[in-house]
């Protein structure tokens, strides 16, 4: 590879790092769905994470100053990709959030992480004063929320508020004054009460009441966080053991190989097998910041803290939502959770990451 010292210079205890997130992914995966009409699921996963590595080294390749300047281009792909998704695109469980046909399709939503994502890093470093003015928080607060609306109407609320981190990290690495701080969350508190009532669906609406008092609806909005929770604690210390979950196995808990992975994890692994995930995901999440660290430049800090951001943000809320600590919003655990999108979207932004790291060393 031309401008790189050599392979050494690849961030291989993060690729090491994701290969072993994602291998324990596939074993929940096989476990959950080996008796089911989604048994093949494993090795479809298998296929994904494949092509996620091939889609990781070519994000290597593109110098990221390159794709930084063809944000307005992505940006505005983007945007029109969103717009026809929610024209023309698939419709499945009440909501249009794919493209493709019915054997192959993906969610583009997903990859507009990664060019939120670079438009923050480009809007950052284009700054001429150290800290955020007015202007440039409603300039940029426009552009993160334009996306953001279009997938809100898809609907998919869960994808929707991963966005918010990166605009966060952002925000936070810049500098924000202390008044334009306080202004946005009292702007958030005033906000909150109206969306509820006039933005959210119906059956979002009853998630957050399941949130608060998941008993209140047992048997309907209440039934995924209940039945979770028994899955999670019949764990104990050392689990029940791969495909003797008694909640997964039973089928008394709901998508195991999807958003609720963590809960079957858990049953068939215990507490000492939740503790080697986090684990895991915690050295990941501390290398790509470290990588951040070590960045050539402004901008390569900007993507690495952006994408360092949105992973904690998935396992925060993912494993918060199986435990009864955050609603239930549909937010998959990064390499986990069955699904190609997802997939593809963790491991070019791992390329990111990597191609940052690299470009430290080009002569």
């Amino acid at each position: 590879m031309q401008g790189y010292r050599s392979l050494r210079d690849f961030d291989w205890p993060m690729v090491i790092l994701a290969s072993a997130i994602c291998s324990l992914g596939v074993l929940q995966i096989f476990s959950a769905t080996h008796d089911t009409a989604w048994a093949g699921a494993w090795w479809k996963q298998v296929v994904w994470i494949l092509a996620g590595f091939i889609a990781m080294w070519f994000a290597t390749l593109i110098d990221y100053h390159t794709l930084l300047g063809q944000i307005p281009i992505l940006y505005s792909l983007s945007v029109a990709t969103l717009i026809g998704t929610f024209a023309f695109g698939m419709t499945a469980f009440h909501s249009r959030r794919w493209i493709g046909t019915t054997s192959l399709h993906l969610q583009v939503s997903e990859f507009v992480k990664l060019v939120i994502v670079l438009l923050v890093a480009r809007y950052m470093t284009e700054l001429k004063t150290e800290r955020l003015e007015l202007l440039d928080l409603l300039k940029l607060g426009g552009l993160v929320g334009l996306p953001m609306a279009l997938v809100m109407l898809q609907p998919d609320l869960g994808t929707a508020l991963t966005y918010l981190p990166i605009l966060a990290a952002g925000i936070f690495v810049a500098g924000l004054r202390w008044q334009y701080a306080v202004a946005i969350l009292v702007i958030v508190a005033l906000v909150m009460p109206v969306g509820y009532f006039f933005v959210l669906k119906d059956y979002q609406k009853a998630r957050l009441v399941s949130f608060l008092d998941a008993n209140q609806d047992p048997k309907g909005s209440g039934y995924q966080v209940i039945q979770s929770k028994i899955a999670v604690g019949s764990g104990a210390l050392w689990g029940r053991g791969v495909t003797k979950g008694t909640q997964t196995q039973g089928r008394f808990l709901p998508v195991p190989h999807k958003d609720f992975i963590f809960s079957a994890f858990a049953e068939e692994h215990g507490f000492v097998g939740v503790i080697v995930v986090l684990g895991l995901y915690f050295l990941l999440l501390m290398q790509i910041v470290q990588n951040a660290q070590t960045a050539p430049d402004r901008a390569g800090m900007y993507i690495c803290m952006g994408i360092a951001t949105v992973l904690l943000f998935h396992v925060l809320v993912n494993v918060g939502m199986v435990v009864g600590r955050m609603p239930v919003t549909g937010i998959p655990l990064p390499l986990m959770s069955y699904g190609g999108s997802n997939i593809l979207a963790a491991f070019l932004m791992l390329g990111l990451v990597n191609n940052v790291r690299l470009r430290r060393f080009v002569n």
